[in-house]
């Protein structure tokens, strides 16, 4: 009888979604059932958030002031906030890795986890986890961590010790690589495996979600799913971030200006996210480059190069309430790719930005 019960259980599994083991034995889950709850266009509404001006990405991005410093990055319309210089991020990384491409970051207690994509390991890469507390207890510099892996580190004992508070990652399929996050209600680390045969160029419409081993620093699961109701689909996400509940959110830019916003759940078995109500009618930029969850507000900050619109998420939720002067906006003039932003709990911000890879905190914990 047990027995029986048991298989009882596998049938009803399978019909939701099929189990397989990848070669590297990471269980896959391939959802069956849609991934997007029923949303029909014509019951959202265009938002006329005025006070947004959308940036273009520039021409050619501009590389750190101060490569070898610290640098500032002041907002000059809008919500005002400074960034400044926390830490300069090793560069050669470790045995001569291809560390100048960093592609997202995110926070979980002591550790800062960067994932790094070299242009020329197309879809792969591999995630660094920095140990914050330890950095702080040996008063490193940025500059000393800069150049922990450098040559002349190589005789220098306290860069030998500033090199234990990093882990270095193996290889894995990371696809563009910036999405990833924390979730702090399940303690689980996130990120899309958005693989590309071009940049912004899906290999397929489905979406990959990994969930990342805060210690192997590499993938432990993966659902396949598709973002798909009817006529309306999406290829899947290229931003990730949660709030403090575990609701998970990206953004997407698919057509003019207008940004569309998802909320939804990620288990191990399935994959849930719905159009929120409110289409903004001017997104932040040119490039959907990140997304952050400020647990001190409870805003959600939507990221371009150097433009990021922030809204209340508890505004989101069912229809949505959400009204033009809820909708505040910040512009910078740095011409510098920003490619992360995460909070603390506190609420400060962390900006990860290429072209000498850095990483620089606000001066505000609500802007």
């Amino acid at each position: 009888m047990r027995w029986r019960q048991f298989w009882g259980v596998l049938a009803t599994i399978g019909l939701i979604s099929c189990l397989t083991i990848s070669a590297h034995a990471m269980p896959i889950v391939h959802q069956k059932s849609n991934g997007l709850y029923a949303t029909s266009l014509r019951r959202t509404r265009h938002l006329n958030d005025k006070q947004v001006h959308y940036v273009k990405v520039p021409k050619h991005y501009a590389h750190a002031k101060h490569p070898h410093g610290v640098d500032t990055l002041r907002a000059i319309k809008g919500r005002k906030i400074t960034f400044k210089t926390k830490y300069l991020l090793p560069y050669p990384g470790y045995h001569r890795q291809a560390w100048g491409n960093p592609q997202s970051l995110t926070r979980a207690g002591r550790y800062l986890y960067v994932v790094y994509c070299p242009t020329k390991l197309k879809n792969k890469g591999r995630i660094v986890r920095i140990d914050e507390h330890k950095l702080a207890k040996l008063h490193a510099t940025p500059r000393q961590l800069q150049k922990v892996y450098t040559k002349a580190a190589n005789h220098s004992k306290r860069e030998r010790v500033i090199r234990r508070a990093i882990k270095v990652g193996p290889l894995f399929v990371t696809g563009h690589g910036q999405s990833l996050a924390y979730n702090p209600r399940n303690h689980h680390l996130y990120m899309w495996c958005d693989r590309e045969k071009a940049p912004r160029v899906p290999v397929n419409q489905y979406g990959y979600i990994n969930r990342i081993s805060a210690k192997k620093l590499r993938p432990v699961h993966q659902i396949r799913f598709r973002l798909k109701q009817g006529r309306y689909a999406v290829p899947g996400g290229h931003v990730l971030a949660f709030d403090r509940a575990g609701r998970a959110y990206f953004w997407s830019c698919p057509s003019g200006h207008r940004a569309y916003i998802y909320q939804g759940r990620i288990t191990d078995h399935r994959v849930k996210f719905r159009l929120t109500r409110q289409i903004l009618t001017r997104g932040p930029g040119t490039r959907v480059q990140s997304i952050g969850y400020n647990p001190r507000n409870h805003r959600l900050y939507l990221v371009a190069d150097d433009s990021i619109v922030n809204l209340p998420v508890k505004k989101l939720a069912g229809k949505g309430h959400l009204t033009s002067r809820q909708v505040h906006w910040t512009r910078f003039a740095s011409r510098r790719e920003f490619e992360g932003l995460d909070f603390n709990k506190k609420g400060q911000a962390y900006l990860l930005s290429n072209h000498h890879p850095e990483v620089l905190v606000g001066n505000r914990t609500t802007w």
